[in-house]
């Protein structure tokens, strides 16, 4: 046998013995499924086993996490959007084979599109004004994502050409032309940050959500004062002892929460030891044992101000703003300008947008409100509904109420429990030993402090 050849078999062996081991049991909660990963320690693998539990639409409900040494021990008690536990075999069987394989069979992304990066200031009406421009230059938008903060706005859009249906970046001039045109609608007129960023490139694997934070954080849309009363709790404290930064968050639960938390850890290269993340009704409580990249943990006020201030933005960049809009219809071209146009003339704003279109079906939702930011008048609502097709724009509950219902008869005793404990007011509560302690019972560390 040649020595590549055994150098080959080698690097199988070590790829296998490293790859992450699944155990998913359905006999532990009423209401949720429990899944436990044990994995090799390596760069970004918490985020993404925590990006493929919520790429599949399932809610994070309570997890314990823990690192020994160079092994990762993971615990998480998820749900269906129903607050069901899964009992699907075959998404149980996908479950276990993705994470099992995501770290050595990477999905393929988006080929065959373009993909254009958006960030700029916000303002009412850039949306629909981004999409007549891609409409006019024969773009057909495939699939988008937009989110604004603080007057801010991020989107990823992947497009291609409106009649070969390939992508556009081969051709340079075009290229130019879009970026030239986008550049100027996206151009600040507020004194804020008036740069803009625009860029474009071909298909790739890059997963939007996360790079749209990413987006969101090169553009420092952090810094902007947040109102102190609807902002997130977070905390930020070193415990000297163990070499650790404890970072307690408490906010409304919500899907993706954990995702977007653990995907802002990442970004500032904080690597993730120890954590407990739980709910209490409709509040979630997270608290990590972090340090950073380089070993130490936060080392001054600066540092810790601005750790706490992009945890609080990622959190509110995803918060439901507005009401909800779903448009399902015949994809056409034009369709996505023509329906954004119709809530721009009613002075609506986009808070958010998730684009996407399937077998000529076009999916889309919107979160609008008024050009203020508050509720819309539902007689607008009706007004628009009927200009775009009854049947095709409705009006959708952000979550399930079935799922809130399920998760509050859950917790219903650790509601009560928590209150005796902590008492009813809105004060941090961290969760301080609770982190090992539930490691410990779970057999996944050998003691605790």
């Amino acid at each position: 046998m040649e020595l590549s050849d055994c150098s080959n078999e080698y690097e199988k062996l070590v790829v296998r013995m490293n790859m992450p081991r699944v155990v998913i049991d359905n006999g532990v909660c009423p209401n949720s499924t429990v899944v436990k990963i044990d994995s090799a320690r390596s760069p970004g693998i918490l985020l993404e086993s925590v990006q493929l539990l919520t790429d599949m639409n399932l809610w994070i409900k309570k997890a314990y996490i823990s690192s020994d040494g160079k092994w990762n021990m993971d615990v998480f008690h998820v749900s269906d959007l129903n607050g069901n536990k899964l009992t699907d075999e075959n998404l149980i069987r996908y479950i276990e084979k993705s994470i099992e394989t995501s770290h050595y069979c990477k999905t393929e992304g988006y080929t065959g599109l373009t993909a254009l990066e958006l960030t700029g200031t916000d303002r009412v009406g850039l949306l629909s004004e981004v999409f007549a421009v891609l409409a006019d230059l024969e773009c057909d938008v495939v699939e988008a994502k937009a989110w604004t903060h603080n007057g801010r706005i991020a989107s990823m859009i992947y497009v291609k050409d409106g009649n070969s249906g390939t992508p556009i970046d081969g051709d340079s001039d075009r290229v130019q032309r879009v970026e030239g045109q986008l550049r100027n609608l996206l151009k600040a007129d507020d004194g804020y940050q008036n740069d803009t960023r625009t860029c474009v490139s071909y298909g790739g694997n890059t997963h939007m959500e996360r790079r749209l934070h990413q987006r969101m954080f090169m553009d420092r849309d952090y810094e902007k004062k947040f109102d102190i009363e609807k902002s997130p709790i977070v905390s930020v404290q070193n415990l000297s002892k163990r070499g650790y930064s404890v970072v307690n968050l408490q906010c409304k639960d919500r899907l993706k929460l954990l995702f977007d938390v653990v995907c802002t850890l990442t970004d500032m290269a904080y690597i993730v030891f120890h954590a407990a993340i739980r709910t209490v009704g409709e509040t979630a409580f997270l608290e990590f044992y972090v340090r950073h990249s380089d070993g130490h943990p936060v080392s001054s006020e600066p540092e810790r101000q601005r750790l706490i201030q992009c945890l609080q933005a990622a959190i509110e960049r995803r918060t439901v703003k507005g009401v909800r809009l779903e448009l399902c219809t015949a994809d056409r071209p034009g369709l996505l300008a023509e329906v954004t146009r119709v809530l721009r003339e009613n002075g609506l704003n986009i808070a958010r947008a998730e684009i996407s279109t399937k077998d000529g079906i076009a999916r889309n939702v919107f979160y609008v409100t008024d050009a203020n930011g508050n509720l819309i008048d539902p007689e607008i609502i009706q007004s628009i509904r009927e200009k775009i097709g009854i049947d095709d724009l409705s009006v959708k509950e952000p979550f399930p109420i079935s799922c809130r219902e399920a998760v509050e008869k859950e917790q219903h005793q650790e509601a009560q429990d928590h209150q005796g404990r902590y008492g009813g007011g809105t004060v941090l509560v961290s969760l301080g030993s609770l982190v090992m302690r539930n490691l410990y019972h779970l057999g996944l560390i050998k003691s605790y402090f």
